[in-house]
């Protein structure tokens, strides 16, 4: 009996063409989040890795809709995904591959039953997104889009019952996350025809978007981004109480998360200046590492 056999047997996935739909989830998973995936498969228990295969499998299928093709075939394409999502929450089935095990991990987990309304009404943010004139329109952003985007595979991993107090350590941490990515992710994100860096940020730092694209006026560039990564590693610090709110089997987990953030800051500020030219990530070896560690702790913890 193989892992994944054993991990839809733990989660009570009992019907055939259920345990199928999974199956081909995972597959897909594994091609695109290859590293997600692996963790998922090491450090949580086996009845919850299908749950986050189908929600991850979601995630992508909205973000793919969102960032592919000219965009108003994006939003016509989106439309008609609410509507499938919407229409198999309210019906309680779906003839739709892609959105049968997730409506059953939904079943599972019935917190993502409200969540999931919120995630598609926010998600038009980022079918529109021009850029952050303020600090307080990218925390507007965070509440609208991004938190209930990331909660949807957080709220599987996070506590039974009341999750309030997991949410608002949930918000911290993904404030931080999404403030690094964005740093991280710079370069990849100007040729895109994106600014995720606010202009209130940048005029600060006397910085223009010329600049940016141009590889000019670095030392005025290194200040704005080590600023950027800095307020990043302090909300980072405080988002760290979300892994004690999780529940222990999922800490692993959730900390591997934090570790991985914490690893893609430092490769970023060793040379800021190449964030104009390349993405940056958390080095392999460092991301074996720390996920060999989480992968120990979580056997003694099992044992």
């Amino acid at each position: 009996m193989t892992g994944w056999t054993k991990a839809l047997d733990a989660a009570g996935i009992t019907d055939p063409g259920l345990r199928e739909d999974y199956t081909r989830q995972r597959e897909q998973v594994t091609r695109y989040r290859r590293e997600a995936a692996l963790a998922a498969r090491l450090l949580l228990p086996a009845r919850l890795v299908p749950h986050v295969i189908a929600a991850t499998a979601y995630m992508h299928r909205t973000d793919t809709l969102l960032d592919s093709g000219p965009l108003d075939g994006r939003r016509a394409a989106y439309a008609q995904w609410e509507l499938e999502v919407t229409g198999a929450l309210a019906d309680g089935g779906t003839d739709h591959p892609e959105l049968r095990p997730f409506l059953h991990t939904v079943a599972a987990h019935p917190a993502l039953r409200t969540l999931v309304p919120q995630h598609l009404a926010g998600s038009l943010a980022d079918l529109d997104f021009t850029g952050f004139a303020t600090e307080a329109e990218y925390q507007t952003y965070l509440d609208v889009y991004a938190l209930p985007a990331f909660m949807v595979v957080a709220t599987v991993l996070g506590p039974p019952g009341d999750q309030s107090a997991y949410r608002a350590a949930c918000r911290t941490y993904l404030d931080a996350s999404q403030r690094i990515d964005f740093v991280a992710d710079l370069a990849e994100d100007l040729a895109d025809g994106r600014l995720t860096l606010s202009q209130e940020a940048l005029d600060r730092h006397g910085v223009t978007r010329a600049d940016l694209v141009a590889g000019t006026g670095l030392p005025a560039v290194r200040a704005l981004i080590t600023d950027q990564l800095d307020l990043a590693g302090r909300t980072l610090a405080e988002g760290r109480s979300v892994i004690d709110l999780a529940p222990p089997a999922h800490r692993p987990m959730v900390r591997c998360m934090v570790g991985l953030d914490a690893l893609t800051a430092t490769a970023a500020r060793a040379d800021p200046a190449a964030l104009l030219r390349r993405p940056v990530g958390p080095p392999k070896g460092a991301a074996l590492r720390l996920l060999a560690r989480e992968y120990l702790r979580s056997r003694r913890s099992a044992g």
